[in-house]
């Protein structure tokens, strides 16, 4: 996308595609020019999740929509916190710690993510399982 955009539908994004579930990235250097911050909104299948992740360098936020699911953080000392959560709740993830996401409702589980710098998002486009619909709203 060479045309950096303020306002941002879904339409005007690509849909990055995996096994567990799709993601469209709101805010990103392709899109808004941002190189501060990434925002996105994951949508979870039934049953299926995140495996375990980290981002080097880049502390994450994560807002459920919509959904129920388990969420786990790896922290510094070595323990897990693993935690039930539900729409309206907020995750912080400090940089570096390993963590997943679960929906272990009945429906799509709803987040949106926000990543304290870009690149995360680029290194998804590249993983096998990443499949990329375009933007109905391409130039």
């Amino acid at each position: 996308m060479s045309k950096r955009l303020n306002y941002v539908t879904p339409a005007d994004v690509e849909t990055q595609v995996f096994p567990w579930g799709k993601i469209q990235w709101l805010s990103e250097p392709n899109v808004t020019g941002s190189q501060v911050m990434t925002t996105g909104v994951v949508a979870l299948e039934t049953g299926k999740g995140h495996d375990r992740h980290n981002h080097p360098g880049c502390d994450e936020i994560i807002y459920v929509m919509e959904g129920t699911g388990e969420q786990f953080i790896e922290l510094a000392d070595g323990t897990t916190d693993r935690r039930e959560v539900k729409a309206g709740d907020l995750i912080f993830i400090p940089a570096d710690l390993f963590h997943g996401t679960l929906n272990t409702g009945a429906s799509e589980m709803r987040l949106l993510v926000v990543y304290q710098t870009a690149g995360p998002e680029a290194f998804l486009r590249t993983l096998p399982d990443c499949t990329i619909i375009p933007a109905a709203n391409a130039p």
